[in-house]
């Protein structure tokens, strides 16, 4: 058992409290640590690879309740709870290093948004009277914990070891998600690992074609802007944030593949058009997906509001602006342009992401209650407000088949998603990498405004949401 007091405050006494270890100070180590030095915890040691000692130091010589070590092993020997905040391809070697010195009954976590080879390197390594009660919160380090979900994972320890990872982690504000590791990386898979790849097929479909469409009246307002937004804001973190769910997750990987092959035939039907049957063929394939990730019986025989109530709260956020001026790819005069007032597309990352879920029975509704993130939250009812609406999805449908102007985009994107499907199966950390930075290096001069932008739209999608959430328990 815990040799200190399971339900301890940042109220008691500095000697009462328990000593908090962080292994690793990155974007999200550094977030725990402000968050439980500013939620008033007051032993707080941390560490990051022996390079960085010095200027972790005098980064952190004013942050009240943070002292900070040299390695692992310091920290593991002094922590009565541990969080190794390390990426999940550098998991196994780290836990090798420092797990052997965790202090006698220790609680210890970690932060990894896999968690298959964070269980196998905890067991392998950790002392047998270590207790492992592991966390992961399913958000960015630039998004506000408070309301998100954070996901609990008693796999080894008594009741008070889980009281008191509630009691640390508190100052968050999360909601509390418990799963085992198994549901963890299943949920996770079904959560982010498809709307990952969408963003990231958008990306490098934009970057091939070396075109900011935004800046040129194509893809603005609306379900265009939650597009931009979220692509950019994915491209302007680490690509390790979203290689080891990628990669290591097996449920993830067969998704990825699943998300290429929907785009790429949904695009083959797209060519059919002219073909006898060719627009029946799609509108049926497109509906079926509806019908089974949207169908009235999803939702369990309650009626919600759906998550995005109006495009109109989108529009504020937008980074492009479609000004009588502006001007298309394309003359106007062109039956294949876009008009100004109705720049209607195929959305093929939407219908093959719905395409996908249906495909692998996916319940996105389900981990929309369950553990959803922001991004998957917001794409969600992005898909949502394309598909009930019959206006909307009639044009998608149309433009699909008729409209040429976005032809080469969409031929960009399906090229984009199986490359990032082979870089997958792979299992190539450094190819996925490479892959990640080349596209990166054609947004870098967009991240800061785009940054601003999509934390507000995130926001503001999230405090509506809360309010729905409210209204509907």
């Amino acid at each position: 058992m815990p040799v200190f007091q399971h339900d301890v405050s940042p109220d008691a006494a500095v000697d009462d409290q328990p000593t908090i270890g962080l292994i690793g100070m990155g974007a999200m180590g550094r977030m725990y640590a402000k968050y439980l030095s500013a939620g008033g915890w007051k032993r707080i040691h941390v560490c990051d690879i022996p390079a960085k000692y010095e200027a972790l130091k005098q980064e952190y010589a004013d942050v009240a309740g943070v002292t900070v070590f040299e390695d692992g092993h310091a920290v593991s020997r002094s922590s009565d709870f541990i969080v190794y905040a390390v990426e999940a391809e550098f998991i196994d070697r780290v836990v090798a290093q420092y797990g052997p010195s965790t202090k006698l009954n220790a609680v210890v976590a970690g932060q990894t948004s896999v968690k298959a080879p964070e269980k196998a390197a905890f067991e392998k390594y950790l002392p047998q009277d270590a207790h492992i009660i592991s966390c992961h919160s399913l958000h960015g380090p630039s998004v506000s914990p408070v309301g998100q979900p954070l996901v609990l994972i008693r796999h080894r320890g008594p009741p008070e070891a889980l009281r008191l990872v509630e009691n640390i982690l508190h100052p968050f504000g999360s909601r509390y998600v418990y799963l085992s590791y198994e549901e963890h990386d299943l949920v996770t898979a079904n959560t982010q690992a498809v709307t990952h790849a969408a963003f990231l097929s958008m990306g490098t479909a934009w970057a091939s074609m070396k075109s900011y469409p935004w800046e040129q009246g194509l893809y603005v307002g609306g379900i265009e802007t939650a597009k931009v937004n979220i692509t950019l804001r994915i491209y302007s973190n680490a690509w390790h944030v979203y290689a080891g769910l990628a990669i290591l997750n097996p449920s993830a990987k067969i998704q990825i593949d699943q998300f290429a092959e929907s785009a790429t035939e949904l695009f083959k039907l797209m060519l059919q058009s002219g073909a006898e049957g060719g627009e029946q063929r799609f509108r049926e394939r497109v509906e079926w997906a509806r019908d089974i990730v949207f169908g009235e019986d999803k939702t369990k025989g309650k009626k919600r509001t759906p998550i995005l109530l109006s495009e109109d709260v989108l529009d504020r956020f937008s980074l492009g602006r479609t000004p009588a001026s502006a001007t298309v790819s394309l003359p106007s005069s062109s039956p294949s342009a876009p008009s100004q007032q109705n720049n209607a597309n195929s959305h093929l990352s939407l219908l093959a992401m719905v395409d996908c879920w249906a495909h692998l029975k996916i319940q996105p509704f389900l981990h929309l209650a369950l553990a959803a993130t922001p991004i998957f939250r917001l794409f969600l009812g992005v898909a949502e407000n394309l598909f009930l609406s019959s206006s909307l999805l009639d044009s998608a449908i149309h433009s699909a088949l008729y409209d040429t102007w976005h032809r080469q985009d969409d031929l960009e994107f399906v090229i984009a998603a199986r490359g990032w499907s082979q870089c997958v199966s792979f299992g190539s950390f450094e190819l996925y990498r490479r892959r990640f930075e080349e596209t990166r290096v054609f947004f870098e001069g967009r991240f800061e405004e785009a940054g601003v932008l999509g934390s507000e739209m995130i926001k503001a999608i999230m405090e509506s949401e809360k309010e729905r959430e409210a209204r509907e328990s």
